[in-house]
């Protein structure tokens, strides 16, 4: 078998390895932390379990297409089940509006709070679904590696108003100031502003509404490990603790771009870090991070460091892990906390790139679903907040622990009665911590913002530009953040990377 090495085991990474290994590739999947999962990291503390990352699972047919490579099910493997409703959403007033996949049951919420925009919100729905036909299932898995790639699908992109906001979609059919939040949100989830993302994004409503939202029992990190004993069991190598300091390349005879050779890992008993070679490299890492310090400046032609200082990068998460030593039975599995300022707060976060003094927050409770994820009769949290990216130059060493506590202090007076008397464990995690950690340029959480001059060709392409047998899945590439998008970035590579013979020759 013939080698391939991926770099960086996130969903997109796994799911890379996982398609490598059934083409008949030696995969070799390398990990620099000392657990699989990239984002989906698990902090195990005082008896919680705390998924680090994602936590929301939507397209599971894209993880059962993994399992169904290695001839298995993934039922059989893992457990994962629908939660409902999708979201509560909570407002300052005190308005509640339950968001599910039911179209009469969305419908009949809508009308509680404004009976004139049922109507709109069937159009909107309707809208959603057309984008969702083109955009995700006919496009998601294609390659976008050519300009004539893009201008095929330009006629679509036009007919399907990309060049508008998903706020602004929204808007056009929905005309309650609250319910436009409620069908806007959704850009948070892949790191965008939802006055400045495409409206193509406002297909996440429909691909909910088609295949629902779901969670793993056990955590996300029960997926990763389900997905690594697939991986090893189809023959592959996880190797963990093994940071990669370089991608290897050589200015190939004949050829106008240099060609991989493999990597380098960081240290170890060399004092220049282990070799391992390989025709085929695919990067999971940070993008902007694979490109500026993992390949040498004279194999960088398009991606530059000042390519890279254009781009606009997302928001960084602000993510506060507790347990509580009693439990919130009326609590949904996923709550969101809306703030009286929705746009003037976006804007601090997105152009002013400040720290507000109120935020919006995403409450996830998964001992809601699974309880062993914390000790009897205890609960286990995280709430996140979305805050500026490192260039907004927040001391957050001096800031976090005040930020902190002034989330417990919403949460306990919007949600959880008592809250901060029943804290018995918690941990931060920062923009600055997951820059540090994960080497995340800018520790912004989803790579590039998804407007519409940065998506499809414009991203960083799933076959590099500057270096031959060098490709990247994960959330900086095509198709973009989110679980479905990063597995979808490996399925982009079973069309774009050729067979084993043919990289190395029979």
């Amino acid at each position: 078998m013939k080698p391939a090495l991926v770099v960086g085991s996130g969903f997109g990474g796994i799911a890379a390895a996982i398609r490598l290994q059934a083409r008949g590739y030696r995969t070799t999947l390398l990990e620099a932390r000392d657990q699989p999962g990239g984002r989906a990291y698990v902090w195990r503390q005082d008896g919680f379990t705390f998924d680090a990352g994602p936590t929301i699972l939507t397209a599971p047919f894209l993880i059962d297409e993994l399992f169904a490579l290695a001839g298995k099910k993934t039922a059989d493997h893992l457990r994962i089940v629908p939660c409902h409703p999708f979201y509560r959403i909570l407002f300052p007033d005190g308005k509640r509006f339950d968001y599910t996949g039911d179209g009469e049951e969305i419908a009949a919420e809508v009308g509680r709070f404004s009976p004139a925009d049922v109507a709109g919100y069937r159009r909107f729905a309707e809208r959603s679904e057309a984008i969702l036909k083109r955009a995700f299932l006919d496009l998601a898995d294609q390659p976008f590696s050519t300009f004539a790639d893009m201008v095929r699908v330009a006629p679509d992109l036009i007919r399907l108003r990309s060049f508008e906001s998903v706020h602004a979609l929204v808007a056009r059919h929905i005309g309650d100031p609250q319910l436009r939040q409620v069908f806007s949100f959704h850009p948070l989830l892949v790191g965008g502003n939802p006055y400045a993302v495409s409206s193509i994004y406002s297909m996440i409503h429909a691909l909910e509404k088609r295949w629902g939202v779901h969670f793993a029992i056990g955590g996300t990190g029960a997926l990763v490990t389900a997905l690594i004993d697939l991986f090893e069991g189809m023959g592959g190598e996880v190797r963990l603790n093994a940071p990669v300091e370089e991608i290897l390349v050589r200015q190939g005879i004949g050829r106008k771009r240099p060609v991989v050779e493999g990597v380098r890992l960081r240290g170890g008993g060399n004092l220049h870090g282990e070799r391992l070679g390989a025709r085929v490299v695919v990067s999971n890492a940070d993008t902007a991070t694979t490109y500026r310090k993992l390949l040498p400046a004279w194999a960088r032609k398009r991606w530059t460091g000042a390519r890279l200082d254009g781009m606009r990068y997302s928001m960084g998460l602000f993510v506060l892990y507790f347990g509580t030593n009693r439990t919130y039975p009326d609590l949904a599995h996923h709550t969101i906390l809306l703030t009286e300022r929705y746009r003037e707060l976006l804007a601090d976060i997105f152009e002013r790139k400040i720290l507000a003094d109120d935020f919006s927050l995403y409450l996830h409770a998964p001992t809601r679903t699974d309880p062993s994820l914390a000790p009897p009769g205890h609960e286990a949290f995280y709430v996140l907040s979305p805050v500026p990216n490192r260039l907004g130059q927040i001391d957050w060493e001096n800031k976090k622990e005040a930020y902190a506590e002034a989330i417990l202090k919403v949460v306990e007076e919007r949600c959880c009665p008592g809250l901060r008397a029943h804290v018995v464990t918690r941990r931060i995690s920062t923009p600055a911590d997951l820059e540090r950690e994960q080497q995340v340029h800018l520790g912004a959480a989803f790579q590039f913002e998804p407007t519409l001059t940065q998506s499809a060709w414009f991203r960083p392409h799933n076959v590099s530009e500057d270096v031959d047998g060098l490709y990247l899945v994960g959330a900086g590439t095509h198709p973009g953040a989110g679980v479905p998008g990063v597995l979808s970035s490996a399925k982009v590579l079973d069309r774009v990377i050729p067979p084993p013979d043919e990289v190395y020759g029979v």
